[in-house]
């Protein structure tokens, strides 16, 4: 046994365990990453859908769409990179797997549609309510482009884990 890192023969190859643990970790990591951006996405989609009806009696108080911003977890990918030893890329020196970060959630500038309603209960006194400027099927679009890549991420995922689950069994036979 190496004192740096851990080695076994199996099946007449020497693997390096460290480094198979922390490349098929990582990319746990990273599909994980993908995940929480997406289920982040889904909510702040189902919120706009929710509110896409509400109406208030001022642009104030009327409901703006809110939309994650994400962005490459460079920051993050760097550090545990240093921390843990993680290989970088020779050409570019960047770290090889990067996940995604949630930088924040933002509201959307669009105005608020006003509509001219007088017998509304929440009329103001010129007799308008206002309604957000949220589009529905944009919503649901974008609905079904997070599922698909929250579905994506899994795969990748299943994937590494089934690769973990092989590399162990090589030592059974």
């Amino acid at each position: 046994m190496d004192d740096i890192r851990e080695k076994r023969k199996v099946a007449g190859w020497i693997i390096n365990i460290q480094s198979a643990k922390m490349s098929v970790f990582r990319i746990l990591d990273i599909a994980g990453t993908s995940m929480n951006a997406q289920s982040v996405r889904l909510n702040a989609t189902a919120s706009n859908l929710a509110n896409a009806e509400s109406v208030s009696s001022s642009v104030e108080t009327t409901y703006k769409a809110r939309r994650p911003l994400f962005s490459a977890a460079w920051e993050e990918a760097i550090a545990r990179n240093q921390q843990q030893g993680e290989p970088m890329d020779p050409v570019t020196g960047e770290p090889y797997g990067i996940g995604v970060s949630l930088k924040g959630i933002y509201e959307s500038e669009a105005p608020a549609i006003a509509e001219y309603n007088p017998n509304h209960p929440l009329a103001n006194a010129e007799g308008y309510i206002y309604r957000p400027n949220i589009n529905p099927v944009e919503e649901m679009a974008d609905m079904m482009s997070a599922q698909r890549s929250y579905q994506t991420a899994v795969q990748v995922a299943d994937s590494a884990k089934s690769m973990l689950l092989q590399t162990l069994r090589l030592g059974q036979n």
